[in-house]
């Protein structure tokens, strides 16, 4: 009996220590990236053209939309496009588009910088499509899928972090998407106006470490 009663309170010691690890654990994945509101830092990556990039190059613009995208991933695919046409119309207006790809090359070859300029020549890619080698900023941002969205928006303290999230809401079909989250974002901050859905789920595969 008293056997018994010592492996049961053993029981409840792991549970509770497992326990407390989980939540310590999700508390330090909730902390991490930028939240709505959030000054972003800028950063030096390299373009498929072979030039570096940072946000600080681009004087006369309102803001930005950094996409965290890629070549294999699916999701990133049925966007491409629809990256495109918004580039097309939202940079006349001062917020141009920033592709970075997050993934390790090695994880998936499909996705190295070699196979990044074939794919941005192949769709014609009308915007920067950054490398994050080392996998130094995709942390910082917080971006857990490509594709992952963020809106900034240059103000007197510095970029400031408007919208995260996914492009609209239907990665399927771009015709059934009735609601498109960062033409919605970008066109409520040019109107003056508070961003009225400042987050979604982002829908895609998950970055590759």
């Amino acid at each position: 009996m008293k056997t018994l009663k010592i492996l049961v309170v053993i029981a409840l010691v792991i549970a509770v220590s497992a326990f407390a690890i989980d939540r310590v654990s999700d508390q330090a994945v909730s902390d991490t990236g930028y939240a709505v509101g959030d000054i972003a830092t800028d950063f030096s990556l390299k373009n498929v053209d072979d030039t570096m990039v940072s946000l600080s190059d681009y004087k006369d613009t309102k803001g930005f939309v950094v996409i965290f995208t890629c070549n294999h991933c699916p999701y990133s695919v049925a966007y491409e496009d629809r990256i495109i046409a918004l580039n097309a119309s939202l940079a006349p207006k001062g917020y141009p588009v920033i592709a970075i790809n997050p993934n390790n090359p090695k994880a998936y070859p499909e996705d190295s910088f070699e196979h990044m300029k074939i794919r941005a020549k192949d769709k014609g890619f009308t915007f920067p499509y950054l490398f994050d080698e080392g996998q130094k900023i995709y942390p910082q941002y917080g971006a857990t899928k490509t594709p992952h969205v963020y809106v900034l928006e240059k103000t007197t303290e510095g970029l400031v972090v408007r919208y995260i999230g996914a492009i609209d809401n239907n990665y399927k079909d771009a015709k059934k998407a009735d609601k498109k989250y960062v033409e919605n974002a970008v066109s409520e901050l040019l109107s003056g106006k508070k961003v009225s859905v400042e987050t979604t789920k982002a829908i895609g595969c998950s970055i590759k470490a």
